[in-house]
């Protein structure tokens, strides 16, 4: 019996026949191609992605025992990055070790327009604070209809438009 390691190792993904009734999704289908590449990562710290509206997000993350200033969060075009660095080294004799004080690089990626609004330190969780916010030119609007006898030839179209679609 293959382990869930093995399979998930052995397990290609497809995505052309999502390819082929679709248009403009290359860089999800590349986003998931990868995703469908990386190795298991670590899992801490712990965090959650929470829906706080139609067009907000908050990523909460459990940082106990990090201080503001050893902690930086950097938004990159797509890419959203969380450091928790604690400097030194802690020199103290723990006959138990069971709250995790080491440092983390936690990666997010995010989609296209959506931007960070803030971040919030309390009671050992940092909250980070997301909105997806369209251009208005890419927000959904109706396309005025033309009464013709016949239709104008593409070249015409092209013209008319300032050639934008010549090659």
């Amino acid at each position: 019996m293959l382990l869930k390691e093995d399979m998930a190792m052995r397990t290609t993904l497809d995505f052309s026949p999502l390819s082929r009734s679709s248009v403009g999704f290359d860089h999800v289908f590349d986003l998931l191609d990868a995703a469908s590449r990386l190795a298991p990562t670590d899992n801490w710290p712990p965090y959650d992605i929470l829906r706080v509206g139609d067009n907000q997000y908050r990523i909460v993350m459990s940082v106990a025992g990090f201080a503001p200033e050893e902690i930086t969060v950097t938004h990159e075009p797509h890419l959203l990055v969380v450091r928790g660095e604690k400097p030194g080294e802690d020199k103290a004799e723990y006959l138990y070790r069971g709250i995790a004080g080491r440092n983390f690089d936690r990666r997010f990626q995010l989609a296209d327009h959506v931007t960070v609004t803030g971040a919030n330190l309390a009671n050992g969780l940092l909250a980070v604070d997301l909105v997806r916010e369209l251009p208005e030119q890419m927000k959904p609007h109706r396309i005025e209809i033309h009464q013709a006898d016949t239709l104008p030839p593409i070249e015409d179209r092209e013209r008319a438009e300032g050639g934008k679609h010549a090659a």
